[in-house]
C-alpha cells in the first residue's frame, strides 16, 4: 500500500462517505424551512387581524398547526446539524467535544419539545 509514506498510506482509500449524508440532510431541513416558512409567512399575511385571539383561531386549525409543528422540528434540526459541523470542526479535545455535541442535543430536543408542547397547549385550547 505505498512505500510508508503518508501519501502512501492512504492511497486509494477514498472517503469515508459521512459528509455526505450530513451535507444532503442539511439541505433538506434548508429547503422544508423555506418552503414551511413561506406558508405561514402567508397564511399569517392572510388573516384578518393580529390579535391573540385571531391567531389562536388559526392555529387551532390541523393545517397551521401541522405546519407549525413540523417547522419547529425542522428549524431545530437544521440549527443542531450546522452547530454540530461547528462543534466538530473547532472543538479538539475529545472530551470537550463529547460535552459540547451532547448538550447541543439536548437543548434542541429540549427546545422542539417545548415548541411542540406549546402549539398543542394553544391548538387544544389551554387543556394540554
Amino acid at each position: 500500500m505505498g512505500n510508508g509514506t503518508s501519501i502512501g498510506k492512504v492511497r486509494g482509500l477514498g472517503s469515508a462517505h459521512h459528509g455526505s449524508h450530513h451535507w444532503l440532510l442539511q439541505r433538506f431541513t434548508a429547503i422544508g424551512n423555506i418552503v414551511l416558512g413561506l406558508f405561514l409567512a402567508v397564511s399569517l399575511a392572510l388573516l384578518p387581524s393580529y390579535d391573540f385571539a385571531t391567531v389562536r383561531d388559526w392555529l387551532s386549525q390541523p393545517l397551521p398547526a401541522a405546519a407549525l409543528a413540523i417547522w419547529i422540528v425542522n428549524v431545530f434540526w437544521h440549527a443542531r446539524l450546522g452547530l454540530q459541523v461547528l462543534v466538530e470542526d473547532y472543538v479538539h479535545t475529545p472530551g470537550n467535544k463529547f460535552a459540547a455535541i451532547a448538550a447541543l442535543n439536548i437543548l434542541a430536543v429540549a427546545g422542539a419539545g417545548f415548541g411542540l408542547f406549546s402549539i398543542v397547549r394553544i391548538a387544544l385550547g389551554g387543556a394540554a
